[in-house]
């Protein structure tokens, strides 16, 4: 695989055999973020366990304490007094099967976030083959199939991430942008795998953190050292 130049003159400022403090792992990636654009900062976690086994799951979410800088478009599945409730929380499109409908027809999927109420989950069952491969089915793990829709909505809003182990056992997740500071991210980094780390199965043997690595969107991964 080819990089370009500036990928190039970014790696050359990290030494990829160190494992860098967390704090010094941050400063690192804010130096090598180089693109134009407002880079992501995102943490990649490989854990000991086995994804296969279904009490080695590793799923949860966070409200990380700077947010993720990103504008999160929250849809509302709900009737009657949810809805307007909704509505009045702030969230950008609320429906009930008419909303469902569009997704079904028309793959409508102009949004990031879908929270329901449990009586929808019926109906939205019609759906999980288009929301679920885009990450957007309601759980009630991740706190997106619940009545107190207008809590999930404030959490969701103010930077609420999802972390959940891949099929490597690698959990992926934003913790930022490049604009926040080594500072903020810090605390946001902190939050998450303090997170992460509470989240550990009881099943789960040896070594759980395995690897820890900080990388921005465009720029190298920096090997984190991460004590328990």
């Amino acid at each position: 695989m080819k990089h370009g130049k500036i990928y190039q003159d970014s790696v050359k400022a990290v030494d990829v055999k160190k494992y860098y403090e967390p704090r010094e792992a941050l400063d690192k990636v804010l130096e090598t973020a180089k693109a134009k654009f407002d880079e992501t900062v995102e943490l990649h976690v490989r854990l000991g366990v086995d994804p296969k086994q279904a009490d080695q799951q590793v799923r949860g979410t966070v409200v990380l304490p700077n947010g993720t800088g990103k504008t999160v478009k929250v849809l509302v599945i709900a009737r009657g007094d949810k809805a307007e409730a909704a509505q009045a929380a702030g969230a950008d499109i609320v429906g009930a099967e008419e909303i469902i409908a569009k997704i079904q027809s028309e793959g409508f999927l102009d949004f990031d976030v879908v929270i329901t109420t449990p009586d929808m989950m019926g109906q939205l069952g019609r759906v999980a083959k288009i929301l679920g491969p885009k990450g957007l089915m309601p759980s009630p793990k991740s706190g997106t199939v619940t009545m107190d829709v207008v809590k999930a909505i404030k959490e969701t809003k103010a930077g609420k991430v999802e972390y959940r182990l891949d099929k490597t056992a690698i959990i992926h997740c934003p913790i930022g942008k490049k604009s926040f500071g080594a500072d903020k991210l810090a605390e946001n980094f902190d939050t998450l795998m303090e997170a992460i780390v509470k989240a550990k199965p009881a099943a789960a043997k040896g070594i759980y953190i395995r690897s820890v690595t900080l990388a921005s969107t465009m720029g190298p991964g920096i090997k984190v050292t991460y004590r328990i």
